[in-house]
């Protein structure tokens, strides 16, 4: 679904792009904004910081930190979840200033060293959230965590959507790839149907899934009239697919355009939000 495949360096150059303006932002922060909660259940605004500069500590070879964290915390979903909670709490005291200057060393240290990587280098064997790969294949991950958690910061903090850089180019293509597994898998569409999506804003696009023979797979264009068409602005798609916003409210308060077979259309609505 995606268009044009970025070379290694514009994936480090996105990376790059997007840590800055999350540091940035974050110089504009004080101690009340930074212990904010955020749409990311359990965290506030430095918690997301937190997370994304464990994880490139981590990815640097830091060891996990020793903190215990309790077993009831109802945002924890599996053991990358508690995982990420040991990050946290290891900084639950410190102030924010703190923290942005932990993500500031990680994020230069980690760009330092994806700049100074061969071409072949980026064939290297990494851990990736989807289980083995490659450097190359963690770089559109790491891109997204950090745009997703970018975003939950500015939204708890009331700055406005990043959505024309890079990174959210990338980001929103990643979010519009896995339709057609929602469309199949996870709403069970029967066989027959098609449903276009339409993301509205600078990042304007159209995503055409159709059933066939019980599969769900992207196609060019809708075969005539689409059995669905939903339309949303490009920022709130993204803050449904990552489990940001209830969709029930969403679809309450009319954000969710919906053509076609509205009771269908609702379903897909209802599991747009495909993070674990």
């Amino acid at each position: 679904m995606t268009t044009d495949t970025p070379t290694d360096q514009q994936l480090v150059d996105m990376l790059d792009e997007e840590w800055q303006s999350i540091e940035a932002l974050g110089r504009e922060l004080d101690e009340a904004d930074w212990k904010r909660p955020t749409d990311c259940p359990g965290w506030t605004v430095q918690d997301n910081l937190v997370h994304l500069t464990a994880l490139e500590r981590f990815i640097l070879g830091d060891p996990l930190p020793s903190e215990d964290v309790a077993d009831d915390l109802p945002h924890i979903k599996n053991d990358i979840g508690k995982a990420n909670e040991r990050w946290i709490e290891s900084r639950r005291t410190w102030t924010g200033a703190e923290a942005l200057a932990e993500f500031h060393d990680a994020t230069r240290a980690r760009i330092d060293h994806l700049r100074a990587l061969a071409p072949s280098d980026f064939d290297a064997d990494s851990w990736t959230p989807m289980g083995p790969g490659t450097v190359r294949s963690l770089l559109p991950f790491r891109i997204f965590d950090s745009w997703v958690h970018g975003q939950d910061m500015r939204h708890a903090v009331g700055r406005p959507s990043d959505i024309d850089s890079a990174a959210a180019a990338q980001s929103l293509g990643m979010m519009l790839d896995v339709l057609p597994y929602v469309v199949g898998k996870k709403v069970g569409a029967p066989d027959g149907c098609t449903v276009v999506l339409t993301v509205t804003g600078t990042r304007a696009r159209s995503v055409a899934v159709a059933v066939v023979d019980g599969r769900a797979r992207a196609v060019e264009e809708s075969p005539g009239e689409p059995t669905v068409s939903l339309t949303v602005d490009a920022g709130e798609y993204a803050r449904l697919a990552c489990g940001r916003r209830d969709p029930d409210d969403a679809l309450a308060a009319g954000v969710v355009a919906m053509g076609g077979d509205t009771e269908l259309g609702a379903r897909v609505v209802r599991q747009l939000n495909y993070m674990f």
